[in-house]
């Protein structure tokens, strides 16, 4: 029986899972969860959900799977390829985690924390502070996405080259099933070899396998020094070129190295208030670096002041502001979080998230960009992000005097421009926003038969009616 058959009957049973308040059933009230960020996608529900606990989020899919029920899952609803969003159906209901927001417990002498995953990021870091600790996830939608999310979709931001991504900071895992069942894999163990890791199958699953609950995660010791600069450079090459002398000398003190072309900064100084010109004179490229030190402040600004000092001699780079004060570093980063936001008012944007191997990255934007350009002459290539990881946002914004719709319709003729260039050089067509329902076709330029046959047995052997965020990913 699916929800078309007996909708009042299915809803009924589900507020007495929830209570009636968490079952929302007004446009006004369901229509925030239905809608994401880019605006690409606007789904139907009968309902959205709003469960309290694992227990209740047992009930309403072992409910989902005796009525044939598709069920989505939601976390901050911050995702770019529409995994979190259900289809046009209207069938599909839409489960938020949102109430599952308690940190469980904290134990800064093992460098553990317990989340739900309704947890907003920004919130974990901040408890993690509070502890004395670092949880080193950082990202532009961390005050509204939540960790849940982020470990659905192993998501990576700005600190992957120093402490990996999501992946690498999960210990264990609570999950519901698609069948109602509650797998407590909550341990925090580093070391356990007692046969298949199952928590790596739910990371990045997009919530196609299971609806994680809850997560023990790692924390760091916070860094006794931080030195953040802002470079100014003349090509790609240079930042590579520089990349690799930061990392030579700085190791694992070397924590992130953005990278960023000067229209940015020109949307930054536009859009966002009180943003400056980081620099006295504009340059072609720029790089956002962060070196951090176990021992003291001083050794961090030797680290990027010597780093800073060799690169100008070997003319890697044409100037430099090392941030003078924690309030000018957390400026600094705050140009680079906004770095998707400031784009929205320039217009439309056809986006990429794409990982290309380290030394090809200059290759490819060079590539990438004269391909965009010959599909929409006057498209704006706006391409910036993790350069140490290989993640790029390549990003093309329509030119001011460009109809918007019109801009958009080349989309799939510019999306085939870019990933000819990422196979050409062995990439993934996703770096950290995940397949969902946007990049679902894409699947078979980057897997093999015999991995997508294994995916789907995955899929299959965990969801055998199918009935959670069915068509995404597969």
């Amino acid at each position: 029986m699916g929800f078309a058959d007996a909708p009042e009957d299915l809803l009924s049973r589900l507020a007495a899972i929830v209570g009636e308040r968490h079952v929302l059933t007004s446009d006004a009230d369901k229509d925030p969860y239905l809608k994401e960020p880019r605006d690409l996608y606007h789904g139907r529900s009968p309902a959205v959900l709003r469960p309290g606990s694992s227990a209740e989020i047992a009930d309403i899919l072992r409910l989902a799977n005796e009525t044939g029920t598709p069920v989505v899952p939601q976390g901050g609803n911050t995702g770019l390829v529409g995994g979190q969003t259900p289809d046009a159906s209207g069938r599909e209901l839409l489960l938020s985690t949102e109430r599952l927001d308690a940190i469980r417990a904290i134990d800064a002498a093992g460098g553990t924390i317990v989340a739900e995953a309704g947890v907003v990021l920004e919130r974990l870091q901040e408890a993690a502070a509070e502890a004395g600790m670092l949880f080193p996830l950082s990202l532009g939608a961390q005050g509204s996405c939540r960790i849940g999310g982020n470990i659905s979709t192993n998501a990576g931001g700005t600190g992957v080259l120093a402490y990996g991504n999501t992946r690498s900071l999960v210990l264990g895992l609570e999950v519901v099933l698609p069948t109602g069942e509650i797998w407590d894999g909550l341990r925090g163990l580093l070391k356990d070899n007692t046969g298949y890791d199952l928590k790596q199958l739910f990371i990045g699953a997009e919530g196609t396998l299971g609806i994680i609950t809850a997560a023990v995660l790692k924390l760091f010791p916070r860094p006794r020094g931080q030195a953040v600069a802002f470079v100014g450079l003349a090509s790609p090459e240079d930042a590579l070129k520089l990349f690799r002398l930061a990392r030579d000398q700085a190791g694992s003190g070397l924590t992130a190295f953005e990278l960023m072309p000067r229209i940015l900064i020109e949307m930054l100084v536009k859009h966002l208030p009180g943003a400056r010109d980081p620099l006295a004179s504009p340059h072609p490229w720029y790089a956002l670096v962060e070196f951090s030190s176990g021992r003291s402040e001083a050794d961090a600004t030797a680290l990027v002041e010597g780093t800073l000092a060799d690169g100008l001699e070997q003319d890697l780079l044409a100037d430099a502001a090392i941030a003078s004060s924690l309030d000018q570093a957390q400026q600094f980063w705050r140009m680079r979080h906004a770095l998707s936001e400031i784009q929205k008012p320039e217009g439309a944007s056809i986006k990429h998230d794409v990982s290309i191997p380290l030394d090809a990255v200059p290759d490819f934007i060079a590539r990438a960009s004269e391909a965009v350009t010959r599909v929409v002459p006057g498209g704006r290539v706006v391409g910036f992000g993790h350069m140490g990881d290989g993640n790029i946002h390549f990003n093309i914004s329509q030119s001011p005097d460009m109809d918007r719709q019109k801009f958009l319709a080349r989309a799939p003729d510019m999306h085939e421009a870019v990933y000819e260039v990422v196979a050409a050089l062995r990439g993934s067509v996703a770096a950290e926003h995940g397949i969902g329902r946007y990049k679902r076709e894409l699947l078979t330029t980057v897997k093999s038969e015999i991995e997508l046959d294994l995916m789907r047995r995955i899929k299959q052997a965990f969801d055998p009616n199918n009935i959670l965020n069915p068509g995404r990913i597969l």
